[in-house]
Formats: structure tokens, sequence, C-alpha cells
């Protein structure tokens, strides 16, 4: 399983920049990021190289946030239904998943399945099914 820092933050002009420039005054690399908004707040989930140390940093500067385990599951094909095929095992196995977002692998341009499930089993269940999951990005 991977860390994933996930950062509340507010939904106004330059947030996202603000969050960013964090990281990036830290020499944190993003691997991957996913935002997602409402009225007045968002939601920031990202991969990245330290999440220990982002969390860190994003906390001194003031930001709601906290490390979360996640599945990043190596699509192997950018083939239509390969990740249809992924949420039907997982289906037929029971497991919800809270929420999932898509990244490439940048040495083989693999497309990774990044989910997130609360069911401990799950990474042994893909795993038992032939997938390979990353324990980094």
């Amino acid at each position: 399983m991977l860390n994933q820092v996930s950062v509340f933050t507010e939904n106004t002009k330059g947030a996202l920049r603000k969050m960013t420039s964090v990281l990036a005054d830290a020499n944190i690399n993003i691997y991957t990021m996913l935002a997602n908004d409402s009225a007045e707040f968002g939601i920031l989930r990202m991969i990245v190289d330290d999440s220990e140390k982002a969390q860190d940093e994003l906390i001194k500067a003031g930001y709601q946030c906290r490390i979360d385990k996640v599945l990043a599951i190596d699509m192997a094909s950018d083939e239509p239904g390969t990740l249809n095929k992924i949420l039907s095992n997982l289906s037929r196995a029971n497991v919800f998943v809270k929420y999932c977002y898509i990244s490439f692998d940048r040495e083989t341009s693999s497309p990774i399945a990044v989910l997130k499930t609360d069911e401990p089993e799950t990474e042994t269940f893909l795993k038992g099914k032939g997938y390979r999951l990353l324990d980094r990005f």
C-alpha cells in the first residue's frame, strides 16, 4: 500500500498554488494528484515522494491534512475496459471502493489505478487475481 496525503483547503482563487508552493519550498515532488471541490472547501489527494515530510510541512503552514493508505494497481494496459475489469472483480468480492483515480507510471507509461477501500483483504485479493500492486510511484 502507498501513503497518500489528503489536504483540506479553501476553494478560493490561488489556494492550489499556495499549497503546492509549500511542497515546492520543501523540495517535495508530487507524483499524482486529484483535486475535488465543493462550494467552499476542496480535498486534494496526492502521492508524493515523502508523505511524512509533506504532512509536516503542510500542517506547519496551517493546512488540515492526513495520510491515508491507498492501493496503486498497475493496469498493464490502456485498453478500454481495463479499469472496469478491476472494479468488476472487486464488486464480485463485495469490496466497497470509496474513490478511484488514474495516473501513469512515469517510466513505463502504464496506467495506474489508485483506489481507496477500508477493507484490508483487498490487497491480497488483487494480488491473487494476478494484479501487480505498487509500493511506490
